[in-house]
């Protein structure tokens, strides 16, 4: 049965089972009633009857808060438990029997009485906190939530509940216990999060995932699984079309393959990478490139500024440029968009631009966040797609760590850009770190990115101590050479 929300959907392996009971807590705020009218607008999309039992929110507050974000259930029947707005300035007052004895008695016969007019096939009751309130005990509370989901799995209702728990520790664990499928949804400083904690019989996709409120409701994003996939790929490199860098990259980059490019601000990683990208688009490669650290105007000015056409492969359509807001999304959902790119826009390379903008900007702690970006980069391979990814180091001058953030297990390509000084003055140079699949050569080279392009050199020779920033002329010692 669809709920109504596509990645709920996904992460309950193919939806929610007919007849069942689905408990979704979290605490105030945190989307449970929205989830609720997602899943009763879907039934009235598949012309099913759908009923609203309520009790904290009027009819009309409801439909008010659905309609605020394109969620439409004005033709949904609703049933109001809750009590009428003279309730507060009536002097209300039971003889000889208890308070709860009656509305236990009331909310049972109304809800009874509603379900076998109606006939509905989905029902949500928001919250169900309403039949724990007038129950005596534990036991009385189990009997009910028992004999009401009997009552429904009769009729074939699917039902989804909402709550707040932890008010009554032994009503929560009632709740869980009875319920088929839990939904568990959290609001953080890091974003909203969403996770499937049960779902008998049918089984979920374990962890949380990323959510969010926005203009049509709820969007799910499940966390991305790398799966492989037999499909035979065209061997073909990614070359710079500059003669003595792909010399120096041993010919280009193998597709299906990751590479990072590291190196201190401003010493030219993007340029670098976008370099890349022109000569694929020559190649007849299409590519896609998330800003994260600047925005596209900028982008676009610095690239045009060194004769990189980024504005006409645009224009063409061999280049998608994204710009990628701060502390907008979650990783799932940066990958969920990334997938779409490149399942829809035919996509052989993927440029994220720069990892430490992906930390930053992304909702999440950091090391989950490399893990997530781990998993995308796999999946990405795995589809045929090459990787570029740009990294910031901290060192001015010199290299000591290949990346950041302990990355290296990600790469099978690490090539970087860096200052040295020489003869008083600050210079670049580019080499290769790593490859892993094909020979590269092991020298430096200078490096230099003017109003025509990038330019780079001969291989240095005659130079020891460029990676510890300050080369010098003549012959490494020996602990050097052995280095």
């Amino acid at each position: 049965m669809n709920s109504g929300i596509n990645g709920l959907d996904e992460i309950f392996n193919g939806g929610l089972a007919k007849g069942r009971m689905y408990l979704v807590h979290g605490e105030p705020g945190t989307g449970k009633t929205l989830l609720g009218m997602h899943f009763l607008e879907q039934g009235l999309r598949n012309d099913e009857t759908v009923l609203f039992i309520h009790g904290e929110e009027s009819r009309r507050e409801i439909l008010a808060n659905g309609s605020a974000v394109n969620i439409e259930i004005g033709d949904a029947e609703f049933l109001d438990l809750g009590p009428e707005s003279d309730f507060f300035a009536d002097d209300n007052s039971y003889d000889l029997v208890e308070p709860s004895d009656i509305e236990r008695d009331r909310y049972t016969q109304e809800i009874h009485e509603a379900i076998k007019e109606i006939d509905p096939a989905r029902v949500v009751l928001d919250p169900i906190s309403q039949l724990r309130y007038v129950e005596a005990n534990e036991y009385q509370f189990r009997k009910r939530i028992l004999s009401f989901m009997r009552f429904l799995k009769q009729h074939e209702i699917t039902v989804l509940v909402t709550a707040t728990l932890n008010s009554k520790p032994e009503y929560d664990t009632e709740l869980r216990s009875l319920s088929d499928g839990i939904i568990k949804l959290t609001r953080e400083e890091s974003g909203r999060r969403i996770e499937a904690t049960k779902h008998r019989a049918l089984g979920q996709m374990g962890g949380d995932h990323g959510m969010a409120i926005r203009e049509n409701g709820l969007e799910i994003f499940p966390h991305l699984v790398p799966e492989p996939r037999e499909q035979t790929f065209k061997s073909q490199r990614i070359h710079s079309g500059i003669d003595e860098l792909d010399d120096l990259l041993g010919g280009g980059f193998d597709q299906r393959t990751v590479t990072f490019i590291s190196g201190p601000t401003g010493a030219g990683k993007t340029s670098t990478g976008t370099q890349l990208l022109t000569q694929a688009a020559k190649d007849g490669l299409n590519s896609a490139i998330y800003l994260f650290e600047e925005n596209i105007e900028t982008f676009t000015h610095r690239a045009e500024s060194i004769d990189i056409p980024v504005a006409e492969m645009r224009q063409q359509g061999t280049l998608q440029v994204t710009e990628v807001e701060p502390l907008a999304l979650s990783s799932e959902e940066f990958a969920h968009m990334v997938r779409e790119q490149v399942e829809e826009q035919d996509t052989d390379i993927v440029m994220i631009d720069g990892i430490d903008g992906y930390t930053i900007s992304i909702q999440g702690r950091e090391r989950v966040l490399v893990r997530k970006l781990h998993a995308l980069t796999r999946y990405l391979k795995n589809q045929g797609i090459t990787v570029l990814i740009t990294n910031e180091i901290s060192e001015i001058t010199g290299i000591s760590e290949a990346t950041d953030n302990q990355l290296s297990y990600i790469a099978d390509n690490i090539a970087f850009v860096s200052y040295v000084e020489r003869d008083g003055s600050l210079r670049k140079v580019i080499g290769v770190l790593k490859k892993r699949t094909g020979d590269f050569e092991k020298t430096l080279r200078e490096f230099e990115i003017t109003s025509d392009g990038i330019r780079v050199g001969e291989p240095l020779t005659g130079l020891y101590g460029i990676l510890q920033g300050t080369p010098r002329v003549g012959k490494a010692s020996k602990t050097v050479q052995n280095e």
